[in-house]
C-alpha cells in the first residue's frame, strides 16, 4: 500500500510542478489563486513523505471517533471504480438515487439505537471514498448523532485525480456532479422552508463551499434576492466540516469547523 501511495504522490508532485509552469499564462486573480494553492501543495507533499501510509488512511474516514475502522486495519483489495455514482444521493442499505431525487424520497440511514431527533443530516465525503466507504461513515454519523443521514456522493478515481479535482473546485473550474447535487438539494430545501444541516469531510468541504456559493448566486439571480436577503435566508443552513480542505466559505450559513492541528490537509489547504 505504501508503494502505491508513494507512486500516487510522486505523480501528483509532477502535476503540481506542471501547474506552476502554467501559472505565468493565467491572468490576475486566477494566477494568484493557483500560485497559492500549488505552492501549498508542494509544501504539503514535501512534509508528508515521512508517513504517507498513515496520512492516506486518515483521509478516508470522517474521524477516528466516528469511523474507527480505518484503512490501516483493513487488508481489502482496491474498490472498483464508482464514477457511475458521482453526485448520487446515498441512503439506507447503500442504495443510490439519481441527483434530481427529492431529499424526502431518499430513505435515510438511521441510528442502530433509534432516531432521537428530527434532523436529517446531509453528508459529503472526501477523497478516496467509494459508495461502500461512505455508507460506513453515514452509519457512524447516524449512531453518534441520533439523526437520520443521507449522503451526497463524491466519487473517487485515484488519489492524484481526486486531489486535482479538489484544486479545480477551489478555482471554481470544471464540472463536479457532487457540487451540483448538493447545490440543488440545499436550494430546494431552503425554498421549501426547511433548514439543511450539512456535514463535510476533507474535499467535501471544498464541494460544500462551492455548492453554497452557487446557492447564493441562484437566490440572487433566479429569485431576485439582494445579497443581504440571500444571506439572511442562508442563515438557516448549518454546516460542520471535519479536516476541511477549503479556506473560504460564503457568508450566511452557521459554520463549525473541526481541525486536528496534526492533520496536514486542513493546515495546508483549509482554514
Amino acid at each position: 500500500m505504501s508503494l502505491g501511495i508513494n507512486r500516487a504522490f510522486s505523480n501528483l508532485r509532477h502535476k503540481v510542478n506542471e501547474s506552476l509552469h502554467l501559472v505565468e499564462s493565467l491572468p490576475g486573480k486566477i494566477k494568484n489563486e493557483v500560485q497559492q494553492e500549488t505552492h501549498a501543495a508542494q509544501s504539503f507533499l514535501r512534509q508528508s513523505g515521512e508517513s504517507l501510509s498513515s496520512l492516506y488512511a486518515s483521509r478516508t474516514g470522517i474521524s477516528t471517533a466516528l469511523h474507527p475502522l480505518s484503512f490501516l486495519n483493513r487488508r481489502t483489495p482496491p474498490p472498483p471504480p464508482d464514477k457511475q455514482f458521482d453526485g448520487h444521493l446515498v441512503g439506507a442499505g447503500g442504495r443510490t438515487f439519481p441527483p434530481n431525487t427529492p431529499l424526502s424520497n431518499v430513505p435515510a440511514v438511521t441510528p442502530r439505537n433509534g432516531v432521537t431527533n428530527n434532523e436529517t443530516l446531509i453528508y459529503v465525503n472526501g477523497i478516496r471514498t467509494d459508495v461502500g466507504g461512505q455508507v460506513s461513515s453515514l452509519q457512524a454519523i447516524a449512531d453518534a448523532s441520533g439523526s437520520r443521514v443521507v449522503g451526497v456522493h463524491n466519487a473517487t478515481e485515484s488519489s492524484a485525480a481526486d486531489i486535482l479535482q479538489s484544486l479545480g473546485d477551489k478555482l471554481d473550474v470544471g464540472n463536479n456532479p457532487a457540487v451540483d447535487t448538493l447545490a440543488d438539494t440545499v436550494y430546494n430545501e431552503l425554498r421549501a422552508g426547511r433548514s439543511p444541516h450539512l456535514l463535510a469531510h476533507s474535499q467535501g468541504a471544498i464541494i460544500t463551499s462551492r455548492a453554497l456559493t452557487d446557492v447564493k448566486n441562484r437566490l440572487m439571480a433566479e429569485d431576485g434576492m439582494s445579497r443581504q436577503d440571500a444571506e439572511r435566508l442562508m442563515s438557516n443552513i448549518k454546516v460542520e466540516t471535519f479536516g476541511g480542505a477549503s479556506r473560504r466559505f460564503p457568508d450566511g450559513p452557521q459554520y463549525v469547523h473541526y481541525v486536528n492541528r496534526n492533520d496536514g490537509v486542513p493546515q495546508a489547504f483549509g482554514l
